[in-house]
């Protein structure tokens, strides 16, 4: 039996992970991460003291010891403040892939391995497994709809070894029915929405407090002057909610101009305008320690859910060219391209721009 460290969020994935853990006999601890506070007189959807509690209380009912673990200066050293230089730059940025790896495999597991513990687990949707020559892959969820992977990409091999994803193998309604079967206090507790130090509805005035924001036009794709954005950092390619313009049928967001300070807004989830087949990325990591060779096929995709797509991929330096067998939807600059073979997620990459 190993001595695990567990990641405890106050939602029903971290506590069944908990409780699964301590019934098959491993030594366990929970630990709370306080990661962002919200600056005095902005309102956040995320309660970090009530999840807190939430924590507690599931620690209290598996008797089991619990603590908080203060993570907000690096977290806002590590991810925020390149949350926002990304913004600032017309991207839209990944915070969960940053945190993910900067912070929750970084370093909350350096601190778990000074204090003793062996291993740390989370209630994320992946699956780990070892292969004979003792590497660890990382493998898609057994639920489809709630893998979680995709945000798992910019781990490391040496990261990979030092983890557990108890509920990995578990579809969420099952995770409901454990909860719910053992009594945890989270067994009916909503999932999270949005990025986590925020939520949804918040985003925008928290942007505004932190970069240059400078109003202009919303152009059709002919020219037509359709309304006016509020600055082009608070719009994401694909965007088709909050535009503020009224048409006959649903917009989506194509393209920023930033030369022209104008969005550019097309009719339609299937207008062509919003299909790429080639994607540049940078930053790019594999989960292997094993050399990838300049060329390759695989499959990606170039946001959370997106079903996989057939690709090439062309190692060029410090760059990735992807060339898609079929058009992407709506790959956005700043975004993160993971790569998969099969079930396998082989890494990941940050889009740096989009080709038709």
């Amino acid at each position: 039996m190993a001595k695990i460290l567990v990641a405890m969020s106050g939602g029903v994935d971290s506590s069944v992970a908990a409780m699964l853990l301590k019934k098959s006999g491993h030594e366990i601890k929970g630990v709370f991460m306080k990661n962002y506070e919200p600056p005095a007189g902005f309102l956040s959807s995320c309660n970090w003291r009530g999840d807190q509690k939430d924590v507690e209380r599931v620690c209290r009912k598996l008797k089991i010891p619990w603590e908080t673990w203060n993570f907000t200066r690096e977290y806002a050293n590590k991810v925020l403040k390149p949350f926002y230089r990304a913004y600032q730059r017309g991207q839209t940025p990944n915070p969960d892939v940053l945190c993910n790896r900067e912070i929750k495999f970084g370093l909350f597991l350096k601190r778990a391995k000074l204090a003793g513990f062996q291993l740390v687990a989370t209630g994320h949707y992946a699956r780990v497994k070892k292969n004979s020559k003792g590497e660890v892959k990382l493998l898609c969820g057994k639920d489809k709809n709630k893998d979680q992977s995709y945000f798992l990409c910019a781990l490391t091999q040496k990261q990979l070894q030092q983890v557990v994803f108890p509920v990995g193998g578990l579809l969420k309604e099952q995770v409901r029915e454990l909860a719910k079967k053992y009594a945890l206090p989270t067994a009916e507790k909503p999932d999270s929405q949005g990025i986590c130090f925020v939520g949804e509805t918040n985003l925008a005035e928290l942007l505004k407090g932190e970069i240059a924001l400078k109003t202009g036009r919303i152009l059709s794709a002919d020219g037509k002057i359709l309304g006016q954005h509020r600055g082009l950092a608070l719009y994401t390619i694909g965007q088709r909610h909050g535009l503020g313009i009224s048409a006959h049928q649903p917009c989506y967001v194509a393209e920023k101009d930033y030369l022209k300070n104008s969005l550019v807004v097309v009719m339609g989830r299937k207008n062509s305008k919003l299909f790429h087949r080639e994607v540049i990325a940078k930053d790019f990591s594999w989960l292997s320690n094993k050399t990838k060779p300049k060329k390759f096929f695989c499959q990606a995709r170039v946001r959370y859910r997106q079903p996989l797509k057939l690709c090439q991929v062309f190692v060029q330096g410090q760059r990735l060219k992807v060339s898609f067998a079929k058009p992407v939807w709506a790959p956005a600059a700043g975004q993160v391209i993971a790569f998969y073979k099969n079930q396998e997620c082989l890494g990941g990459a940050i889009i740096e721009s989009a080709r038709p």
